[in-house]
């Protein structure tokens, strides 16, 4: 008598699960090579940035707080007469205009004059949204951005989100040269490149939802506050 082997649900079962596995696993190793080579990417384009010798002259000039090397940077542009006014954003609220004006060593009486200070921006999507509503507050139609190399990408996006009737010209501070894939070598540059890299790729995620400046005023310090 012949013997019929009927097939056993529990090995169909078991194939489609190994399929499923496979299908996982290929798309995670997939979504692991762009993540890594979209990295490579920014690092590359970041490292590569060098900052403009001689910057078109502008209607006004902001820079985002973060470091020493901004403010100055900024300050040199504002009194070579790249822009009629600084904005710096971001500034923490116990930071006084006298103690920022000594800070950057800048001339008192320009400082005085010509710089506004944002205590309101938190983040850099803060800072997008403060720097908004002073642009559009003066009418400028072009606007330097003075931020790290290394920051500069999420800068930009967050930024033109919400400028739109003023182009900006970027000026990227350059701390680390980096060039010629030197990142690669110098773990603590490594460190800030893939931090910056996925705040960067949350950044483009929100590009999804639409953003909004905040209703209230920007908060800032009167150019002529005696603090």
């Amino acid at each position: 008598m012949p013997v019929l082997v009927m097939p056993s649900r529990g090995f169909g079962k078991l194939g489609r699960l190994n399929s499923i596995i496979r299908v996982c696993a290929f798309s995670l190793l997939g979504l692991t090579a762009v993540f890594v080579g979209g990295f490579a990417l920014f690092a590359n384009t970041v490292s590569h940035l060098t900052t403009p010798a001689d910057p078109a002259k502008a209607d006004a000039i902001i820079v985002l707080t973060g470091g020493q090397s901004r403010l100055d940077a900024a300050m040199n542009l504002l009194a070579s007469g790249k822009g009629e006014r600084l904005l710096i954003s971001g500034v923490h609220p116990s930071a006084s205009r006298r103690q920022l004006q000594a800070a950057t060593g800048g001339d008192k009486k320009l400082f005085s004059c010509c710089v506004d200070i944002d205590r309101a921006a938190l983040d850099t999507i803060g800072n997008a949204e403060e720097s908004a509503k002073w642009v559009e507050d003066h009418a400028y139609g072009t606007v330097i951005l003075v931020t790290n190399n290394y920051h500069m990408p999420r800068s930009l996006l967050e930024m033109g989100r919400l400028l739109h009737g003023a182009k900006l010209e970027p000026y990227p501070v350059v701390n680390t040269n980096l060039d010629n894939g030197g990142w690669l070598t110098k773990p603590r540059a490594l460190r800030v490149l893939f931090t910056e890299y996925n705040k960067y790729l949350l950044a483009l995620a929100r590009g999804i939802v639409p953003v909004k400046p905040t209703p209230d005023g920007i908060a800032l310090a009167e150019a002529a506050a005696p603090n």
